[in-house]
């Protein structure tokens, strides 16, 4: 229940001798930064499959769409406006182009971890208070599956004369089935970057950018050149293909099939009475517009288990593999490769442990040793049954621009004794890799606090230094 998309299915996705189709910008294959030929045409049927003016497809993954449709959108200098819950991507873009950041917050769910969605009235808020805005970037869908209102946030960016960048990289499936969101390519986004990896039969690393303003195609291509390699892999290349042709081809009935596994599975999920999922019925609140069902959120709030233990539970014993863990939650992800056997072998597997919940909430449980890195995590030294961890959002102090704290000297502090330095790295849990800290702000001691806890929980942070992890750069 993880990427990629493919899950391996090879009775869906063959392809045969890798090393067959290993080749290089000999003639007759085209060149991928200058494409006249089959890339040309491979370009023109994503962008007729998912409706865009234009369509590029990446092999740098979906982090070369964003840094080229940054770069091709501002100017040094200029300013932007970033959902805070965006992929560190989008800040090394920031820091690349010494861009001045202003920060839009999504909202809280009640009940549950995962972030809700943007409010488009928060959009124009910042846009009236900042009118040299020159570009609005979102995350949409988010890892867990939560669709912010694209249209109302399109048409709002620009009213005040910015364009908007929509980072979809777990959309690439939207639109194929009335059983999930639409696209942010036709809500009037105007640049949306799509992982095809995650969540459709490509590989690794996989990816398109969609673009709907036509000036910028001049820019979006110079700038691809940069971010992508110069020896593009034609293993990669011939996957985005295939995926396209298989989605050309049979489109209607995986996707029909696929979404009635779903229905299945959620029906089934009914009879749960301790754990619980993100459902349908947080949609009209906390800024969630839609939600993807193929993101399946398990939380484990009110159990006395952690998203820790949930996952070692599951991957031990009944040897599934989600996709994430959270304090609180683990992320199981889907696509249309997932075959019957695999919905029911996961239905099985949360039954079973929520019919034993109280079993498990004895003291003294734990996950086995030689899978838990954290010295044997017992039950007892956290027990999560009233207490949610809830992400920091609170507005952070800024003191630095990014690119002014990324490029200062720095030194490295154990990050207990670091508050109330300016940090000089991200830190982000990974994944989704969502900073929780950027470089220029203020290191808080609710945020060292808030980190040792997830830590403590099971989750991994990334941007922490030292054999042990757990000192930080700081600017000097």
């Amino acid at each position: 229940m993880h990427m990629p998309g493919h899950k391996r299915n090879t009775e869906l996705c063959e392809m045969g001798n890798p090393y067959a189709i290993d080749i290089t910008e000999i003639e007759g294959f085209d060149n991928l930064h200058q494409p006249e030929g089959l890339l040309l045409s491979l370009g023109r049927r994503l962008s007729r499959m998912y409706g865009a003016l234009s369509s590029y497809p990446l092999v740098n993954g979906s982090t070369a769409g964003i840094l080229a449709g940054i770069s091709a959108t501002v100017r040094r200098g200029d300013k932007v406006l970033i959902a805070r819950n965006c992929h560190k991507a989008v800040y090394h873009g920031v820091i690349l182009l010494g861009l001045i950041p202003v920060y839009c917050y999504p909202q809280i769910v009640e009940g549950i971890t995962p972030f809700g969605g943007i409010l488009p009235e928060n959009i124009e808020e910042a846009l009236i208070t900042h009118p040299d805005i020159k570009l609005v970037i979102i995350t949409s869908p988010t890892y867990e599956g939560v669709v912010s209102d694209i249209k109302a946030i399109a048409d709002i960016t620009h009213k005040y004369g910015a364009y908007l960048l929509v980072d979809e990289a777990h959309g690439a499936h939207f639109g194929f089935h009335k059983g999930f969101p639409q696209s942010a390519v036709k809500l009037g986004a105007d640049l949306v970057i799509q992982s095809l990896h995650k969540t459709l039969p490509a590989f690794t690393q996989s990816a398109v950018l969609h673009l709907n303003a036509e000036e910028l195609i001049p820019r979006i291509r110079k700038y691809l050149a940069v971010y992508q390699s110069s020896s593009p892999s034609y293993l990669l290349l011939s996957g985005i293909d295939q995926c396209i042709h298989l989605l050309e081809e049979k489109a209607d009935s995986l996707f029909e099939v696929y979404h009635s596994r779903l229905e299945q599975f959620y029906q089934e999920m009914a009879k749960l009475k301790k754990l619980s999922l993100l459902k349908r019925d947080r949609i009209g609140k906390y800024g969630v517009y839609e939600l993807d069902p193929s993101k399946i959120t398990i939380s484990v709030q009110g159990t006395g288990l952690t998203g820790h233990d949930l996952h070692q539970l599951l991957h031990n014993k009944y040897q599934i593999m989600p996709e994430m863990e959270a304090p609180d939650y683990v992320l199981g992800m889907t696509s249309i490769c997932d075959t019957k056997e695999g919905f029911e072998r996961l239905t099985e597997a949360l039954l079973a442990i929520d019919d034993s919940i109280e079993d498990l909430r004895v003291r003294g449980y734990s996950v086995p040793e030689e899978v838990d890195h954290r010295e044997g995590l017992k039950l007892e030294d956290y027990d999560t049954t009233d207490r949610r961890v809830v992400p920091i959002m609170s507005p952070p102090e800024i003191k630095l621009l990014p690119s002014d704290a990324w490029n200062m000297p720095s030194i490295e502090l154990d990050l207990r004794k670091s508050a109330g330095q300016i940090s000089a790295a991200f830190l982000s849990l990974f994944p989704p890799g969502a900073p929780i800290l950027i470089p220029g702000e203020v290191i808080s001691e609710e945020l060292i606090e808030y980190v040792l806890t997830v830590k403590r929980l099971g989750v991994t942070v990334t941007g922490l230094t030292g054999e042990t992890m757990d000192r930080i750069e700081v600017v000097t």
